[in-house]
């Protein structure tokens, strides 16, 4: 069994780090880059660093802060929001992340997947699945949502993490936006339907309030990665106790 991976987010606006509830009310946590040391000191296997406006502004990601985020570590590092062709990734890439995010692009050129994926290899591209339920489906039914939360597209989140796999990402990070930022856990039904359709690794984000949530991310959910913000920010959960949690039911994890 492969390392379950302990990912603390940064989403960023205005260049700092911000978080809310819902994908709204964001409030002010700090500098992307200071975070960014701080995480890595904190035992974190990977960062995502979102530039969550770049979408729905209209402009590319603030490659500047991708830069100073990559001096202040060197753990892996994963970009995302902004990049709308494969130049912009290029970019991106050439100015540090391991990896890069794709999420409203993938959906509007899903062409850009496989592009990425050929040109820089699988290992580079994350397809990250902002989703919610569809309100009065008669079964557990979930659609894509992109420009941070902003835009319906009614794409089924099930078929587009099939295609994306087949498009040649290498994994989904899926982020639940019925909880994010509620601390009641992660949709456990929408992280299990996705990781039982593909082949990929899904890491689980959105709704992370206490160290079980996680181990039930992994355990009920099959995700292989476990992403959260505020309740690592506030330090109201380290990356260390999760690590603990996780391999006290078994999971290998890297202490």
């Amino acid at each position: 069994m492969s390392m379950i991976k302990v990912i603390p987010c940064l989403d960023v606006e205005k260049g700092r780090v911000v978080k809310g509830v819902n994908f709204v009310d964001l409030r002010d946590i700090g500098s992307p880059a200071q975070m960014a040391a701080a995480y890595q000191q904190a035992g974190a296997d990977e960062l995502v660093f979102l530039d969550i406006s770049a979408s729905h502004e209209g402009r590319a990601t603030r490659i500047d802060l991708a830069k100073m985020c990559r001096e202040a570590c060197d753990i892996p590092f994963v970009v995302g929001g902004g990049m709308a062709n494969a130049d912009d990734v290029a970019a991106v890439l050439a100015a540090g992340a391991d990896k890069i995010s794709l999420g409203s692009a993938a959906v509007r050129n899903p062409a850009l997947v496989s592009q990425v994926s050929k040109a820089h290899g699988a290992q580079s591209i994350i397809v990250a699945i902002d989703a919610r339920k569809v309100p009065g489906a008669a079964s557990d039914k979930w659609e894509v949502i992109i420009s941070g939360g902003r835009e319906s597209t009614g794409v089924d989140a099930i078929e587009w993490a099939r295609e994306v796999e087949k498009l040649g990402a290498g994994e989904i990070l899926l982020t639940s936006m019925d909880c994010d930022g509620v601390k009641d856990g992660y949709d456990i039904p929408l992280t299990a339907a996705i990781a039982r359709s593909v082949g990929l690794p899904v890491t689980a984000s959105g709704g992370a309030g206490k160290v079980e949530h996680f181990v039930e991310a992994v355990e009920e959910g099959h995700a292989r990665g476990v992403l959260a913000a505020s309740v690592f920010h506030y330090g109201e959960i380290t990356v260390r106790e999760v690590k603990e949690a996780l391999q006290a039911t078994g999971y290998p994890v890297s202490l």
